[in-house]
Order: structure tokens, then C-alpha cells, then sequence
């Protein structure tokens, strides 16, 4: 891996941090059913249990088998094994170490083989061009102040034709926290033109507006296929406590978007 920024310094020392205290992200999923997995990926299942309502839209894990899965800032061991599982041969790129021995551990304890890269995933030039027929990207974009990066390099990773599915929070609550409960709502406390927060743990993170998550992607010559909200706002369970991050999902909710690599991209 290259020479860290500040900004990728400070979220990769955040990360490897939040592996040692076991975060629920970092955690590799043991339990995956194939079977279910499959079931999922065939829109067989009016609705996805945990964890695989995490990987939505479904029809991203259609048809993978015996296609190259770029797993991208998405490492621990998780999207990374139902890909595995459904037959992809899948390449893990996430900032920190820790992470990607959760995909390690995954594909041992599911007996498959994974290649894991630590690399901000604003440049990945070790990469060859064209090497994925599918790039999906969990809710990460959130660490990098630049989109246009990653998508310029998401369109140089994928084959002609290839899909990328990126996963956002919406911009307008971008910094609005499940411990921002104030007895009736989450209270917006930042303006809309601010765009980087220091957090207090140590993690820089940065607001994306709708227009540069948009056309970042119609200039790198990525043509959106499709656009889904989150679906956890209709899974959870009503009694959950406010201020919980159960019920935060309930009240904020992201977005994926789903794109297929029309063109080389323009800048």
C-alpha cells in the first residue's frame, strides 16, 4: 500500500481500532446459509433475513458464479463470503489489515479461496485494468472527501459491460448519529455546507452531495441501472429503544446504487 494521506491514516488507525473492539462490521458472518444465499440471489425471499438484508438490491448476487468480485472498502468477512458462497472467485481491497483477516478467516472456515489487497480505495494501481466483472462497494464512500477518485478507478477496474453497486447514506443526515436522539427526533445540528467531520474516535468522515455522487458516475461512463432505499427502516423491531442504532435505522436511511460501465470515463 502507498504512503497514506492524513485522511487515510486516520480512518485505517479508526478501522483497525474498531476490529480490536470487535465491532459489529469487522465481524466475519460464520453462519451464512448457502442454500438461503441462494434462494436471496434468485428472488425467491419476499424478504432477506440478517444479515443478507445488508446486500441489497438482490439482484447484484444474480448470476455470479464463476465471475471476478471485487469486494471494494468492504472487508471483515462478510459480503466478501456470500459471493464465495455463490460461486464468484472474489478479490477483497479494504484500508485495514484487520479487516481483510476477516475475510481471510471467512474463506477458511467455508474451505474457499479469497485475495485480499489493503489499498485506499481511492488508488488501487496495483490493480490491472479490467479485472472485475463486478465491484460492489458497502457503505464506505463516507471516509474519502472525493468520489470522483474512487470512480475513476472502479471504471478503469471493470471489464466492459461490468456492474458497480455503491451504497451511500443520504447526504442531508450524513452526520446525524443513532446518540443524536433528543427525546422526540435526531436533531440535524450541522449545515448542509459543511462537508468533513472530525469525529471524536478519531474518524474523518465526509458528506457527498446528490449532484457529485450523480454525475461522478455519468462521467466516468457508468449508467445507472437502478437506485434502491436501505431496507432496514421497514425491518425493524418496533419496540426498539430511541437512541438505539435499531431504531436510528428506522429514521435515517441510504441508498444503493446499481451501474453498468457504458464508456471510459472522461476525466
Amino acid at each position: 500500500m502507498k504512503e497514506q494521506d492524513a485522511v487515510g491514516a486516520a480512518n485505517n488507525q479508526h478501522w483497525e481500532r474498531m476490529v480490536k473492539e470487535r465491532c459489529t462490521f469487522t465481524q466475519p458472518w460464520l453462519n451464512l446459509n448457502h442454500a438461503l444465499i441462494q434462494q436471496y440471489a434468485e428472488g425467491e425471499l419476499t424478504s432477506a433475513p440478517e444479515p443478507l438484508n445488508e446486500m441489497y438490491p438482490a439482484s447484484v448476487l444474480t448470476d455470479v458464479a464463476g465471475k471476478d468480485v471485487l469486494c471494494l472498502a468492504s472487508g471483515g468477512g462478510q459480503q466478501s463470503a456470500v459471493f464465495a458462497l455463490l460461486g464468484a472467485r472474489v478479490t477483497v481491497v479494504d484500508l485495514a489489515e484487520g479487516q481483510l483477516d476477516g475475510d481471510r478467516r471467512a474463506a477458511a472456515h467455508y474451505g474457499y479461496q479469497v485475495t485480499t489487497i489493503q489499498s485506499d480505495m481511492r488508488d488501487m494501481s496495483g490493480i490491472k485494468d479490467e479485472s472485475f466483472d463486478l465491484i460492489y462497494q458497502a457503505a464506505s464512500m463516507g471516509y474519502v472527501p472525493d468520489v470522483r477518485q474512487v470512480y475513476g478507478e472502479v471504471g478503469r477496474l471493470l471489464k466492459p459491460g461490468g456492474i458497480y453497486r455503491v451504497e451511500y447514506t443520504n447526504p442531508a443526515v450524513e452526520f446525524v448519529d443513532y446518540d443524536d436522539w433528543d427525546g422526540t427526533g435526531y436533531r440535524i445540528t450541522r449545515p448542509y455546507a459543511e462537508r468533513a467531520r472530525h469525529r471524536a474516535d478519531g474518524a474523518i468522515e465526509f458528506r457527498h452531495y446528490l449532484s457529485d455522487i450523480f454525475n461522478g458516475l455519468a462521467a466516468s461512463g457508468l449508467l445507472i441501472q437502478q437506485v434502491e432505499e436501505a431496507p432496514h427502516y421497514r425491518q425493524q423491531p418496533a419496540n426498539a429503544q430511541p437512541g438505539s442504532w435499531e431504531h436510528w435505522l428506522t429514521y435515517v436511511v441510504g441508498f444503493a446504487i446499481v451501474a453498468k460501465l457504458e464508456r471510459q470515463r472522461t476525466f
